[in-house]
């Protein structure tokens, strides 16, 4: 299974179909040929060097939240109350 991860386009590399990106300062070249080019600060889910989707605003923060909760989880530190406050609970 591959984890696709957001990042935020930050740069063109000549005229071609790659762009870099970050994530919380690191920098990576994808290839953009799947999503087409994108503005500056836009953000994609990156997945094995390529960028398979744009992502809208709502979109992020919720994935934002669950690669929180899966560290978390990992960390030991997980509490159901924090995360998802967006599913409804019985």
């Amino acid at each position: 299974m591959c984890l696709s991860i957001p990042k935020q386009v930050v740069a063109w590399e000549g005229e071609g179909d790659f762009a870099w990106v970050e994530r919380h300062g690191e920098r990576e070249l994808l290839n953009m040929m799947l999503v087409g080019p994108q503005p500056q600060g836009t953000w994609v889910l990156s997945s094995l060097g390529f960028a398979k989707e744009v992502v809208e605003p709502g979109e992020l923060a919720l994935i934002e939240e669950a690669l929180e909760a899966l560290a978390a989880s990992l960390d030991g530190d997980y509490d159901a109350e924090r995360y998802f406050t967006d599913l409804k609970r019985p």
